[in-house]
């Protein structure tokens, strides 16, 4: 955990959390593999391989489904925009195969 005490108004000191305070980024990890997605072709390999597949209903987003189930990933139509809220649900969705990690 990283971040900078402040002192608010009453006196109470408090931590900010920040990841950039630190110089660190979050960064999804394939575990099996130990690879840091760096694109989503990278991404896209990992999923089909799990059994996920493509959806295109959205044009503006890069969306899979999982036929077992009724989960859906939407992700930003560029990479440059994806972030952790992101990466936490691609997690949450393969437990076993992915985490997220501080660079």
């Amino acid at each position: 955990m990283s971040g900078v005490w402040v002192f608010t108004q009453n006196g109470v000191v408090r931590l900010v959390e920040s990841d950039t305070a630190a110089g660190r980024r979050k960064v999804l990890l394939h575990t099996p593999t130990n690879e840091v997605i760096a694109s989503y072709a990278s991404l896209e390999r990992k999923l089909l391989s799990l059994g996920w597949e493509r959806y295109y209903e959205d044009p503006n987003q890069l969306q899979f489904h999982k036929r077992s189930s009724l989960d859906l990933i939407s992700l930003p139509k560029e990479f440059a925009r994806f972030r952790s809220v992101h990466m936490y649900d691609i997690v949450v969705k393969n437990r076993e195969h992915f985490k997220v990690v501080d660079m």
